[in-house]
């Protein structure tokens, strides 16, 4: 499975490919669609989502509610759009190149695409780079992702998220000794900021509202963890196969996340051998298990069969209503950047998106290992897998 998208962030619409897709999944909308309201929900998001109700448009690759196995299209539209037209008209517009148009906006953001893109496009005008490199096109991640959790749940796979971390406040959780559950995930979907601590919750908007009030930005952490992967997806073979490289890329393109973790990774830099890894045990009851599940679920690129473990850390948002020291590109001199309508803390939308890419990636892996094509197909060689795991 894998996906593209287009569109801008207050153009007409956003467009999706899902291509590699099975056959026979029975494709259930309100649930993709509840996974975009997920998206845009959380404590400290901006005025955008008072406009925009995203919902799902499927243009082809479904017959009858059923996948047929071709290309998957889709469009979800931009509300915002008849506020824009005109700045995002797709009609020609006479420019002359050695000049800027008196609107162009030419003071780059820091910690945005806004000046290598300027650059690397040889634009005229910032708002270019600004419509693409926006977060709004996570809007198709996540659809492209509910199509993956759909696929995923026909194998008790499940892919569930909670936020540790906003600001300063951070959620005091032990991840090493399989302590994780669905009820974390519960919890959390009942937190404004997808927190499964009420009191830390709390502590947390009282955190972005201080942003608020001091017209700056907050970042933060949210963990992912996956329940009832089998043993074996992945591969060590060759460096781009291994899984743990796989899921690292698709977290860390997610917009503004600088750093990825698997399992207790930035603890590992500081144990010895013998304190870090999981030991290895079996009963007839249980079969091969850990005690503990540092390596978060994946040893040399492929599952071990313990819950796979995942942790993002997402800067602060880099368009603040005080604005950053900047220069203008085109006079050289001394600005503050663009002021524009933002996100005050958006960890607990990351999150969602973050179960999104990651639910993409482990489809992916679960076709590589048992097949492409049909759900049938690919259900048949998934339980004979078990039962070859189960009488070794």
């Amino acid at each position: 499975m894998r996906f593209l998208s287009s569109g801008e962030s207050h153009g007409k619409a956003l467009a999706g490919i899902i291509d590699d897709f099975p056959s026979g999944v029975n494709i259930d909308i309100d649930f993709i669609n509840n996974e975009l309201k997920r998206r845009q929900s959380g404590y400290g998001r901006g005025k955008r989502m008072d406009i925009e109700k995203d919902k799902i448009e499927i243009i082809s690759g479904i017959r009858h509610g059923k996948t047929s196995g071709s290309p998957i299209s889709f469009l979800i539209s931009n509300k915002d759009w008849e506020n824009w037209k005109e700045k995002m008209s797709l009609e020609a517009k006479q420019i002359n190149e050695n000049d800027f148009e008196e609107s162009a906006i030419l003071n780059p953001r820091p910690g945005h695409a806004d000046f290598g893109g300027f650059i690397k496009y040889r634009l005229n005008d910032i708002r270019d780079v600004i419509e693409r490199s926006s977060a709004r096109e996570t809007a198709i991640r996540v659809a492209a992702g509910g199509f993956a959790k759909i696929l995923l749940k026909a194998f008790d796979i499940y892919v569930y998220s909670f936020v540790e971390q906003i600001g300063q406040i951070k959620l005091n959780y032990e991840i090493a000794q399989n302590k994780l559950d669905e009820n974390l995930f519960f919890l959390a979907e009942n937190s404004d900021v997808r927190c499964p601590d009420e009191e830390i919750s709390n502590k947390m908007k009282n955190e972005i509202n201080t942003a608020i009030k001091n017209k700056d930005t907050i970042g933060g952490k949210f963990t992912l963890f996956v329940k009832g992967l089998p043993i074996g997806l992945g591969s060590y073979s060759q460096w781009d196969r291994r899984l743990d490289a796989k899921i690292a890329h698709a977290i860390i393109s997610i917009p503004a996340i600088k750093a990825v973790e698997i399992g207790n990774g930035v603890l590992s830099s500081s144990l010895s051998g013998t304190n870090f890894h999981d030991e290895i045990f079996y009963n007839k009851k249980n079969g091969f298990y850990r005690k503990t599940n540092n390596c978060g679920g994946l040893e040399g690129g492929v599952t071990n069969g313990e819950d796979l473990i995942i942790s993002a850390y997402m800067k602060p948002i880099p368009t603040t209503m005080t604005g950053l020291k900047t220069v203008n590109i085109k006079t050289k001199e001394n600005e503050i950047s663009l002021k524009e309508r933002s996100d005050v803390c958006a960890v607990p939308a990351a999150s969602v998106v973050g179960e999104a890419m990651l639910a993409i990636i482990l489809c992916d892996a679960l076709q590589d290992k048992f097949g492409r094509d049909n759900l049938s197909e690919i259900l048949e060689n998934f339980e004979n897998y078990k039962k070859y795991i189960k009488n070794i």
